[in-house]
């Protein structure tokens, strides 16, 4: 899938896949470990109270975050954005709706930590309007790899060793995404790091619970 620069609202998936997406990717790599371990001193991708994080601990960081029934919020940075830098300034919170987290976005605005802001209701994502001088938001970047569905299939691969009869990453995903996670336990018995390290079987089902993905807390 193909997300333009800047990003447009089409270019993204709807909320709940691209949400289903991310969570299953973050779930597969939770530990036990990074449970406790604070926001600001985690990478990678995972998901927490406030959300689904994605952080590479230099260039980019992202989070999305369910604000309600059908509605989300996707906000964050990546160094290719030239919003905050723009001349004359552009105003990533011009039009959005009441139940976005205001005090979150404008404190990171004033940080300039803040590169766009997406928000989904009713089916469909916006965002403020852009000048036409704008080269780059960072959505490309940032959410290109959850975007584009084989892209995604390839980040959940490199956690789950392959098996003979049992679902592979494509299948788990397919799962995800229609509202339910029906092979937890096949999905458990699978899931491996990929630097060498024992699994955590069941750090990755508490996330999936988390995201709503399994048990009471999945959609259907």
């Amino acid at each position: 899938m193909t997300i333009n620069r800047p990003g447009l609202p089409q270019d993204l998936p709807p909320a709940e896949r691209l949400w289903a997406r991310w969570a299953l990717v973050a779930a597969v790599g939770a530990t036990t470990a990074d449970e406790s371990r604070p926001g600001v001193h985690r990478t990678g991708r995972w998901i927490d109270g406030d959300g689904l994080h994605w952080d590479d601990g230099g260039c980019t960081w992202w989070v999305m975050s369910r604000m309600g029934e059908g509605r989300y919020v996707l906000y964050g940075e990546d160094e290719s954005s030239a919003v905050k830098w723009h001349e004359p300034p552009v105003d990533m919170l011009a039009g959005g709706p009441g139940w976005l987290p205001w005090d979150e976005l404008r404190d990171r605005l004033s940080g300039y930590e803040l590169g766009c802001v997406y928000w989904y209701e009713n089916g469909v994502w916006a965002r403020a309007p852009y000048p036409d001088t704008l080269d780059d938001d960072g959505l490309d970047c940032g959410m290109g790899a959850l975007a584009d569905r084989a892209e995604a299939v390839e980040l959940l691969a490199e956690r789950l060793a392959p098996t003979h009869d049992g679902p592979d990453a494509d299948a788990f995903l397919a799962q995800a995404e229609g509202g339910l996670l029906r092979d937890v336990e096949a999905l458990l018995a699978c899931v491996r790091d990929p630097d060498g390290d024992d699994p955590d079987p069941a750090a990755v089902a508490r996330a999936l619970a988390l995201g709503g993905l399994a048990g009471e807390g999945a959609a259907r």
